[in-house]
Formats: structure tokens, sequence, C-alpha cells
């Protein structure tokens, strides 16, 4: 483990990345003395470091992510299993998500949402007005062209935001963050997936003591069993995970 602005960082499976004892500790550290950081927010899960030991793009984008962080209970237990005594939680992208927008809703920081169906995007947008006036300086769907992008990222640069949320999937959210980010660094990004459907009540969410047992992942599968050609790539986890290959 070493020191990065006095907040830990570990490394799993060649991927660094913090480790914090709580939301509120990592909320901080991204907001510190009232100055959001800059840079790209990635949450990090078992699937996605297998994905990306098979794929040079995507663990490319993640090594120039600033700010990976364990989204997944595996990574979590794998921390503590290579770093004993380790204080280190599970970070839910959309619990974090909600942790930040609760923040600079709070310190009126501008913030610009990007991604989603145009329907579930208004939805998303008018519900964090009203639980917590949160000052949304732009929108866009993820429903545009290519030949739009540079047009977005201008927007985006325009609006000021200090926070942009992007709901695309990984990786064309990764992808388009780091390229954002070229021509608008002033900015904290964060990828968030379907966290605009899972906030707007289109998709449901495993009940609270799932997530409190580690079994999130347990209930998606068992309400999409399609997931589980998608979970046996896992089994290269656990081999991970048992052997001490992490």
């Amino acid at each position: 483990m070493r020191q990065v602005e006095s907040s830990p960082q570990y490394v799993i499976r060649g991927i660094a990345l913090y480790g914090f004892a709580s939301m509120p500790r990592f909320i901080d550290f991204l907001c510190a003395d009232g100055q959001w950081k800059t840079g790209t927010l990635v949450a990090i899960n078992a699937e996605k470091v297998l994905t990306a030991e098979q794929s040079p793009a995507l663990r490319s984008l993640i090594a120039e992510a600033e700010y990976k962080y364990p989204d997944g209970i595996s990574i979590v237990r794998a921390i503590r299993k290579k770093y004993p005594g380790a204080q280190v939680t599970r970070l839910p992208g959309a619990d974090l998500w909600e942790a930040l927008m609760a923040k600079a809703g709070a310190e009126g920081t501008p913030v610009f949402l990007l991604g989603g169906r145009p329907d579930v995007l208004q939805q998303t947008a008018a519900k964090l007005r009203r639980q917590w006036q949160v000052n949304l300086v732009g929108t866009q769907d993820g429903y545009f062209d290519a030949d739009q992008r540079e047009a977005l990222f201008a927007r985006i640069a325009a609006s000021g935001a200090k926070i942009v949320t992007v709901a695309m999937g990984s990786p064309r959210q990764e992808l388009l963050m780091r390229d954002c980010k070229v021509n608008y660094p002033e900015a904290l990004y964060m990828g968030v997936g379907g966290t605009y459907d899972v906030f707007t009540g289109h998709v449901r969410r495993a009940p609270k003591l799932w997530q409190q047992l580690g079994l999130e992942w347990l209930y998606r599968l068992l309400s999409q069993p399609s997931r589980l050609r998608r979970q046996l790539r896992l089994l290269t986890w656990v081999k991970y995970y048992w052997r001490g290959d992490l």
C-alpha cells in the first residue's frame, strides 16, 4: 500500500484503486475544503478486471482514470486478503453517485447529466432538482451521433460544470469521458452505467439486506438468469482469490 494525498491506494491484479473506510470519507476526499477534484471516477469490480485483462483498450482506459474505487464486494474482499487490516468498504456506484449529487446540491455545484433514454434523463433531472436542489447546468441523452460529439464537448465546457456524470455503460462511457476530458479537464467525471434507471425506479436494486450481505450479484442473477454465462466467468476470479494471485 502507498499513500497518495494522505489517501490509501491498493493494487489488485495490477490496477491501483482507492479504498476508504466509509462513503463519507471518500466524498470528503473528492471535495476537500469545498474544492472538487478533477479527473475521472471509474467503478472497479471483478468482472471489469477480468474484461480488462482480455482487452488492452479497456485496461488503458482504466489506467488513465485518476480515481478507481471498489464497486464490487469481490474487490473489497481481495483488498482485505492481500492487505490484512485494510479498512476498506464497498462503494456501490449508484450510492456514490447519489452521495455526490446530495453534496453537489448542498453546495450549489454545477452538474451536467449525460446518457440514458430521453424520458429517464428527464425524470432523473426533475428528481435531482426536487430532492437535493441540484444545480443542473445541462443534460444530454445517450442518443446522439458520433459527429455530434465535438459540439457536445463544447456545450459541457461552456456550461461550467464541475461534475459530469455519464450513463452509457462500459466501455462507451469511459471512452466518452476520456475524450471530453481532453477538451474540458476542469470537471470531475463519473461513469454511472444504469444508475439513472435505478434512481427513477425503472430498474429495481437488490433489497438492502442483500446489499449488506454482499449478495447483490446473486439477486441480479436470480432476477436475470441470462446473466449466468457472464457470472461463470467469475470462476476465474475465484481461482485468483484462493491462490492469492491478486
